[in-house]
């Protein structure tokens, strides 16, 4: 018994002899001139991350032996299990061959090229999950925002400054809008592995009190998708009634309660569409997480609306038209600060309308939109009477036009400025009716507000007791007065199909540009896995 004792003990000795020798080896490896040139030979194309490891001596973030770096690893691998979770390209950053060359190094080369390896895939994949996948103006030139990216050095120190848990936790948008679409997903996706909504729609026109089997396809098409409490009715009752009402508030159509052509089309929809719609829409969110700004405003192109937030409370919201889906007319997509507001605005018509659509007519009859005054380049009126338009084309024509402040100033009596490269701001104007429409894209690329003067209160309120007075003062003087904005607002001209609303509820409207379209198409490119996705394509919808 007592030369077994001494055997256990010499073999436990030998085992700790050998763990130590294995992690002096480990140690020497990492601290290697064979380390550092493997290490710096895998980041050649990273100048940052060559330039961080060499702040920091070239100690391993990943491969050292210590307990830091093992948890550092771990949390990484862990967070690359839920890429398809956010809707990521999971190939992109080949998880299960980054954890095999990571348990297979042994040698200074090896845990050098390890270590690049790593750290070049947290940086992709860190970058992809805060900040999109895409660079958005390569999808679409009109889509000019401005991606808060951070540095290289920035996400390593960062990291290695935090638990890993608290890094991986904060990358991904914090916004109520990126969580509730990322539920959303997954219900789509349940709903897409039972086999989708599948179902017969009606064919013809259906108002509350109809009766029959057209009835019953409605109600049976409501019911998958959410909308109704299970029935057998044939009747088209109160009940299917509210219930084709909220799917129309909730899809951007007039809730009238009448199920016609529109209302039958969103609900034609695939659960396989939706979901294209919803991942464009996380892709979207990642390219906007950054602080919007404690008070700020929010123009949604494809729900035609204008939004004042206040603490993340919605205190003022009024239905907009927005610019004509044809080339140079689209609104673009952008993020500024509204710094004044013009009352009694005079419309400087921009070259390009003057050019190719009131430069023809104005030849063909020079008193053609004779509200309109021509302005020499010394900004002199000049009379129509001295000018033979014809003797112009539009590479000569020496004027400009613009229309003094009135009531019926295509600017109408306000407009509320973020000066900006594109010449967008948000307006009011005469044309009344077309708030009434559902679809409101109508104008050359500015946004026209149903409730300009509302609008205008809640934005002074901050700077005096009575906004309303404050602001009726400027316009009662019928000339141009400006009046600047103590504090500024940060307007986001935003462009979101699937979005959530104040109620925490998802919403759906029509790709009017066919942005999402083409977004959708890049992101399936870069590598989106979705076996749900496959063959299917976004098309453009307005």
């Amino acid at each position: 018994m007592a030369i077994y004792m001494v055997i256990f003990k010499v073999s436990k000795v030998l085992f700790m002899f050998f763990i130590f020798l294995s992690a002096s080896i480990s140690i020497a490896n990492v601290n290697s001139v064979e380390f550092r040139f493997s290490l710096l030979s895998a980041l050649s194309k990273n100048s940052e991350a060559i330039e961080f490891y060499e702040e920091n001596n070239f100690k391993p973030i990943w491969v050292g032996r210590d307990r830091s770096s093992r948890e550092r690893s771990s949390y990484f691998f862990k967070e690359l299990k839920n890429t398809s979770k956010h809707a990521l390209p999971t190939l992109r950053y080949d998880a299960i061959y980054l954890n095999n060359q990571f348990r297979k190094a042994r040698t200074a080369t090896e845990l050098g090229l390890v270590e690049a390896l790593l750290t070049s895939k947290f940086l992709e994949y860190s970058s992809n999950i805060q900040t999109g996948i895409l660079k958005p103006a390569s999808v679409d030139k009109e889509i000019v925002r401005k991606i808060p990216y951070r540095s290289v050095g920035d996400y390593l120190k960062t990291f290695l400054s935090v638990t890993p848990r608290e890094f991986f936790k904060g990358l991904h948008p914090q916004s109520k809008q990126y969580s509730t679409l990322l539920t959303e997903k997954n219900r789509l996706e349940k709903i897409i592995s039972q086999g989708g909504w599948s179902s017969e729609l009606p064919m013809e026109l259906l108002r509350p009190g109809d009766i029959g089997n057209e009835v019953v396809l409605l109600r049976n098409a409501l019911i998958k998708r959410g909308y109704l409490k299970s029935n057998f009715s044939e009747i088209y009752d109160g009940n299917l009634r509210r219930a084709v009402q909220l799917f129309q508030l909730r899809h951007g159509l007039a809730p009238d309660g009448i199920a016609g052509p529109a209302t039958f089309s969103e609900i034609g929809r695939t659960a396989e569409e939706r979901l294209a719609s919803v991942i464009v829409a996380l892709e979207r969110e990642r390219w906007t997480n950054f602080d919007l700004g404690s008070r700020h405003v929010i123009v949604n192109l494809p729900d035609f609306s204008t939004k004042l937030f206040e603490d993340g409370a919605l205190i003022f919201e009024t239905r907009n038209v927005i610019g004509t889906p044809v080339d140079e007319q689209r609104t673009p997509e952008f993020s500024d600060v509204i710094e004044h507001i013009i009352t009694n605005p005079t419309w400087n018509v921009p070259k390009s309308i003057t050019l190719k659509e009131y430069l023809p007519e104005m030849q063909e009859d020079p008193l053609a939109h004779d509200y309109l005054e021509l302005v020499d380049l010394d900004r002199e009126i000049v009379p129509r009477s001295f000018v033979d338009f014809n003797e112009y084309d539009e590479e000569t024509f020496p004027y400009d036009l613009k229309q003094m402040p009135s009531i019926t100033n295509a600017l109408g009596l306000v407009k509320f400025m973020f000066p900006n490269q594109y010449s967008i701001y948000l307006h009011d104007t005469p044309s009344k009716p077309l708030f009434d429409l559902e679809v409101r894209a109508f104008s050359h690329g500015c946004i026209r507000l149903q409730k300009p003067f509302e609008f205008a209160y809640e934005l002074l309120k901050p700077q005096t007791s009575d906004p309303k007075a404050k602001f009726q003062e400027a316009i009662a003087t019928g000339e141009e007065t400006v009046v600047y904005l103590r504090k500024p607002v940060q307007v986001h001209l935003i462009y979101r199909t699937a979005f959530v609303d104040e109620l925490g509820v998802i919403n759906y409207r029509r790709d009017i540009y066919g942005r999402d379209a083409a977004i959708y198409e890049a992101l399936i490119k870069a590598g989106i896995q979705a076996k749900s996705l496959y063959g299917q394509k976004l098309k453009k919808t307005g």
